[in-house]
């Protein structure tokens, strides 16, 4: 019997060395640690309410002709709600309404559940409701393939029926969309993670505004001092960089350099409470609480709130970001008797968004707030 082949050593029986048999027990050991991974099909939910105010003149249009909707976003996604008078079927017509919703953007196969809501303005509740979010769908959701793709009704509603009935309400429709966009994520574990804090960079400001640490100015509101930094409010505001820095001559700095007295500034035009909140947002990237800002609004005009007065003094000093928060905060406050004056407030200190919001808002509720005005 001949001896098996050991290899180019010559014969005999080879053995495993020891290092490789120890270095697969060390690989074995350093293995990985099991991974998981999973995906996640949702969707992205938004909603939009359009108003139609004068129905009855919107009617003869024209079949196919429709009134659309202020585009909104859902799911990186322009949308548009549109509404046929005559209808959009020439087969039947003009005898029903056409509601659609329509894909506003570019976009190729996106995937969305839809809802239409005909609201019943008598308040008993009975809306009238299309939707694909409360039952299964064998198909699955709904796909419109490119940017003007539409899905909705021909035949939404009977004419006849809908002007005879609770949906109908001082020639104002109003219907409510909402929009589901399908969306996948993978979701995957790491075996190792370190989790960041949300930034404390207004808190670590605020503190030095708090302790009057190296301040170089001071600032006199109606008797009131007030110490902050030059820098940080030049920083912040360009009105306070061009009243500190622009101006100010090789001369003036060496003087400011050798003395140890602080530069103080008068403000005669403004209440302390209001200074104090600007530099609280200068400070700190927020407004002062909501306590602060409510205990000014009862029984008085929205210019005398501390909103209304922060609004003025964000124009003034150059803080954009102040005046859109105080728009963001007087936008949640519209009423039918406050529209009129904040849309003053709003024209008078450059608040665009909230003068739109209030436009919108004047349109949405004509009747009534011709009705208050009239009072």
């Amino acid at each position: 019997m001949e001896d098996e082949d050991a290899g180019p050593g010559g014969g005999g029986e080879a053995s495993p060395p020891h290092h490789a048999a120890a270095s697969g027990d060390r690989a074995r050991d350093m293995a990985a640690s099991p991974t998981s991974s999973r995906s996640v099909t949702q969707t992205v939910n938004g909603s939009h309410r359009f108003v139609i105010q004068g129905y009855s003149l919107a009617k003869g249009m024209g079949v196919g002709k429709h009134i659309a909707s202020e585009t909104f976003t859902v799911g990186g996604y322009q949308w548009a709600i549109y509404f046929y008078p005559d209808g959009k079927n020439p087969e039947d017509n003009s005898a029903y309404v056409s509601v659609f919703i329509a894909l506003a953007s570019e976009g190729t196969d996106v995937r969305a559940l839809f809802e239409l809501t005909l609201l019943d303005q008598s308040g008993k509740g009975k809306h009238k409701v299309h939707s694909h979010f409360d039952r299964s769908l064998e198909s699955g959701p709904y796909t419109l393939k490119y940017r003007g793709s539409m899905w909705g009704y021909k035949r939404f509603f009977r004419r006849t029926a809908l002007e005879t009935s609770d949906f109908l309400k001082d020639d104002c429709l109003k219907i409510n969309c909402t929009v589901g966009v399908v969306v996948s994520t993978m979701d995957y574990s790491r075996p190792h993670s370190i989790e960041v804090p949300e930034s404390d960079i207004g808190y670590h400001f605020g503190t030095l505004l708090d302790n009057q640490e190296g301040v170089d100015v001071i600032f006199s509101v109606a008797g009131e001092k007030f110490h902050a930094h030059k820098l940080v409010l030049a920083a912040r505001s360009t009105f306070f960089r061009s009243e500190f820095f622009d101006h100010e001559s090789d001369e003036e700095k060496n003087e400011a350099d050798m003395g140890n007295e602080i530069k103080e500034i008068v403000i005669d035009d403004m209440d302390p409470t209001v200074f104090k909140a600007v530099l609280h947002f200068i400070y700190r990237d927020n407004l002062v609480s909501d306590d602060e800002l409510s205990a000014s609004s009862s029984g008085c005009s929205i210019f005398d709130t501390l909103a209304g007065k922060l609004m003025a003094a964000a124009d003034k000093y150059e803080l954009p970001r102040l005046r859109l928060l105080c728009e963001s905060y007087l936008c949640k406050h519209i009423s039918v008797n406050s529209v009129a004056t904040t849309l003053a407030l709003a024209e008078r200190h450059h608040a665009m968004e909230l003068k739109s919001v209030c436009l919108k808002f004047a349109a949405e509720n004509l009747s009534d707030a011709l009705m208050y005005l009239q009072l």
